[in-house]
Parts: structure tokens; C-alpha cells; sequence
């Protein structure tokens, strides 16, 4: 079906498909942010400037650590994956957000959207498991700090990491088989500005029980089994810095966790008030603001957390800027 117009403004094309007695769309429209254009282009730059930071503040994570010895450590290891993915994590839906800020096609094709849906559901489920796995590195640093360089070996480590991606990549599979499988008649409006799992089943034109069923069992696995695994982690470290007899030794021990804990509360309290909700109590307008948070706020502030909190990695940056910053003559006077 094509839509002809005799008007010489432009407009939208769309090309729908007869399958099983459904019109089945190619295309979505996110309705995004709906203001004023002159507001619209104000929000592309607050948008671009915190996406450029965000990758600007990964990237410079990742290369001190890999730069400086005293940071091959297990935790930093962590660290710089958990970088690397929200480098990723937010360019999976930067871009198309910042285009639509500029466009009135605010358009996306339907292998669009799933494309989106299965890197960002990856993204965001690998992060869970992530900061699980550095909670249990926490755990095993300060309650077994003896044992923790025989526990915490390479091997684990780069285990653990995988483990991590792995999980993420096939709970992302499984929820995609089901949701990109059903039917979305015509041309869905979805008032958001990405393709999120919610928004897909409240504009699907058929039963989509099943999804959500299967949706809510691998959410549950996803986001209570780590959330049980921090907390377990954190009370186990609370009662052992508890009993830890000097006031030195109390803060030195909490500030080696004190960064990743802070990171722990602003992700998972942000996600499990999107995720945590089912379909018929989905607040569009409320979701749109608090997924601001943990698309664009949360991961801008991980890595100021991280460099606030932690002196080794503030020195490491530090070092790393400053050699970035200076020509080679400049180098040997540092060194000397």
C-alpha cells in the first residue's frame, strides 16, 4: 500500500504487508520527545554533549587501565569491561535519539527496531550479571584478602567476563524470538525515543500474553538472581569491616567498594522501576524521564563516580592525560 499526495510537502511512505490476515508494519514512528523545535534543537546538544562525554570518560578509563601496571588487577579488569560496554550501550541509542531530534521522519524500519531491542536488552543484561561478578570480587577481596589472588586468578576472571557477555547475548536471543514474532499492525506510533521491550508489546495488535510471560521469567532471573548476589555480597562486607578493630582500617576497606557500590544503587534503582512493572501499569511519560536516567545520566556518572572515589584510578588517569598531553622531551623530564 503507498500513500500518493498531490501536496508538495514531503511525506512519509509506508509499505505495509498482508500476513495471516494482519497488516504487518516495516516501520515504526518513535514519538520521542514532542516540544518546540527551538527547545528540540536545545535538547540535541545536552543529549550530544553527555554522549560525548560518556564515551570520552569510558575510553579514558580503558586506556589508563590497559596503560598502567599497578592496575592489572581483577577489580580494574572489571572495571574496564563494564566501560567498554557502556560505550556501547549508549551509542545503541544515542545516535538514532540525536537524528530524531533533528528530523521530522522520526522513523524506524522494523529490522530497525529489533536490531536496537536485542543490542540494548544484551547491553543492559550483561551490565546486571556484571556488577554481580565485581560485587562477588569485592566480597572475596576484603572477607578472604589472603585468599583472594588464588581465588581471583586470570583464568576466572576472563571466565567471569564471558559468562557476563554470554548471558547477556542469549537472554537477549530468547526475548527476541518471542517479541519480533509478533504482529504490529500498520504503522505503530511508539511514544518513546528507543525500541524498548514495553512500549513493543503495548502497540503489538494481538495477544501478547506468552512474551510478556517469558519476558517477566528471564527479567526475574536476570535482575533478581545478581540483585541476590550483591546483596549477599554487601552484607557479608559490611559485617566483616564491622568487625575490623581500627577506624583506618574500617575506611580503607569501605572505600574500596564505596564507588561500585554507589554504581549498584543509581543502575539497578533506575532499572527496576522500568522493569520491575508490568504492561497494563506501564506509565509512558514517567518511563521516558527515568530511562533518560539509566540511558544517559547513569552511564555518565559511572565512570565520575569511579575516578571521585578511587585514588588509584584518578592517579592512573592523571598520568595518562598528562603523557597524552606531552611531547616526548616533555615525557623524560616527567620520568626524571
Amino acid at each position: 500500500m503507498v500513500l500518493i499526495t498531490n501536496e508538495e510537502e514531503p511525506v512519509t511512505i509506508t509499505k505495509v504487508l498482508e500476513v495471516d490476515n494482519y497488516t504487518a508494519t516495516i516501520h515504526f514512528i518513535l514519538l520521542g520527545f514532542p516540544t518546540r523545535p527551538a527547545f528540540q534543537l536545545f535538547l540535541f546538544f545536552v543529549f550530544l554533549a553527555a554522549y560525548l562525554l560518556t564515551l570520552l570518560e569510558n575510553a579514558l578509563i580503558i586506556l589508563a587501565i590497559r596503560s598502567d601496571g599497578q592496575l592489572h588487577k581483577p577489580m580494574y579488569f572489571f572495571l574496564s569491561n563494564l566501560s567498554f560496554l557502556e560505550m556501547w550501550y549508549v551509542t545503541v541509542i544515542s545516535p538514532k535519539m540525536l537524528v530524531d531530534f533533528l528530523s521530522h521522519d522520526k522513523t524506524i524500519s522494523f529490522n530497525g527496531c529489533m536490531t536496537q531491542l536485542y543490542f540494548f536488552v544484551t547491553f543492559v543484561c550483561t551490565e546486571y550479571i556484571l556488577l554481580a561478578v565485581m560485587a562477588f570480587d569485592r566480597h572475596v577481596a576484603i572477607c578472604n584478602p589472603l585468599r583472594y589472588p588464588v581465588i581471583m586468578t586470570n583464568q576466572l576472571c576472563g571466565t567471569l567476563a564471558a559468562g557476563c557477555w554470554l548471558c547477556g547475548l542469549v537472554t537477549a536471543m530468547i526475548k527476541m524470538v518471542f517479541i519480533a514474532r509478533l504482529h504490529y499492525c500498520g504503522t505503530p506510533h511508539i511514544n518513546h525515543y528507543f525500541c524498548d521491550i514495553s512500549p513493543l508489546l503495548n502497540v503489538s495488535c494481538e495477544d501478547s500474553s506468552q512474551a510478556e510471560l517469558v519476558d517477566f521469567f528471564l527479567a526475574l532471573m536476570v535482575i533478581a538472581v545478581p540483585l541476590c548476589v550483591v546483596v549477599a555480597s554487601y552484607a557479608t562486607i559490611l559485617s566483616t569491616i564491622i568487625r575490623i578493630p581500627s577506624t583506618q582500617g574500617r575506611q580503607k576497606a569501605f572505600s574500596t567498594c564505596a564507588s561500585h557500590l554507589m554504581v549498584v544503587i543509581l543502575f539497578y534503582s533506575t532499572t527496576l522501576f522500568t522493569y520491575a512493572r508490568p504492561k497494563l501499569m506501564y506509565a509512558y511519560n514517567s518511563n521516558k524521564a527515568v530511562s533518560v536516567l539509566y540511558t544517559v545520566i547513569v552511564p555518565l556518572l559511572n565512570p565520575i563516580i569511579y575516578c571521585l572515589r578511587n585514588r588509584e584510578v584518578k592517579a592512573a588517569l592523571k598520568k595518562t592525560i598528562l603523557c597524552k598531553g606531552s611531547g616526548p622531551g616533555e615525557d623524560v623530564a616527567l620520568r626524571n
